[in-house]
């Protein structure tokens, strides 16, 4: 493995992680998938990254030049490697779409906040930015090895498969301003979001019952990571998923 490593691009087969937290959350949640962990030399503590490799009979090396190698950054002193694989989402739990992301580090916000809030499934409708990039899974702080998600070519694709959920397109003119007392409750929903540019056509509309999030007018929109922060939030508690 060490002489192809290169930087990552996404017709790879693997991807990495950077950073001891996402490296660690790996060999504590996929061992399985992981090819070799890499240590730089100004990594101190490194016996709990040693105690899971040993565990899960994953190698590791010390090996400063793989980091530069790959343009990781100068604060990152861990590496795994570990090969893509395939996820599918639950057809009986809620779900969050993201429609054409198109930002690697908002995407890996978000993947940490629906593990933050119990909504672990995640529908991406592409193109947009690559779930396996290193910098998305960076940003996930490792999340992305804690829940389920499933790429789509439209999203017509994925209403057929999960036509038994309850869709509902976040809009800047969405008909249902939600708060705690206003959310929706249903056992399978679909929390829709457009891309960080452009936000969703009006044709969602057709689809289920809009939601707004009210805001001054001091700004012309959320950030989508955020957005979908507060609308998780909101429907994770009225849901009774945050236990």
């Amino acid at each position: 493995m060490k002489n192809i490593l290169k930087p990552y691009k996404s017709g790879f087969t693997f991807s990495y992680t950077s950073g001891a937290f996402a490296t660690i959350t790996l060999l504590q949640t996929k061992p399985e998938i992981i090819k070799t962990v890499y240590v730089h030399s100004d990594f101190k503590d490194i016996r709990l990254v040693a105690m899971l490799c040993e565990k899960a009979g994953v190698l590791i090396e010390r090996d400063d030049y793989i980091f530069k190698r790959i343009n990781q950054k100068e604060n990152t002193y861990v590496l795994g490697v570990f090969d893509k694989y395939a996820s599918l989402l639950s057809p009986l739990k809620p779900h969050v779409v993201l429609v054409n992301p198109g930002d690697m580090g908002n995407l890996g916000t978000i993947v940490r906040t629906l593990a933050a809030v119990n909504l672990p499934d995640l529908a991406v409708i592409t193109p947009g930015a690559d779930l396996w990039h290193p910098k998305t899974i960076r940003a996930s702080m490792g999340s992305l090895f804690r829940i389920r998600f499933e790429m789509f070519d439209s999203f017509d694709e994925y209403r057929e498969k999960f036509a038994g959920h309850r869709i509902y397109p976040f809009m800047l003119d969405g008909e249902l301003e939600l708060n705690t007392d206003s959310c929706p409750r249903a056992e399978q929903f679909s929390l829709v979001f457009g891309n960080e540019a452009t936000g969703l056509k009006e044709k969602f509309k057709q689809y289920g019952t809009s939601i707004k999030l009210k805001q001054t007018q001091m700004v012309d929109s959320l950030n989508v990571a955020i957005a979908v922060g507060i609308g998780a939030y909101v429907f994770s508690s009225a849901n009774g998923l945050l236990k």
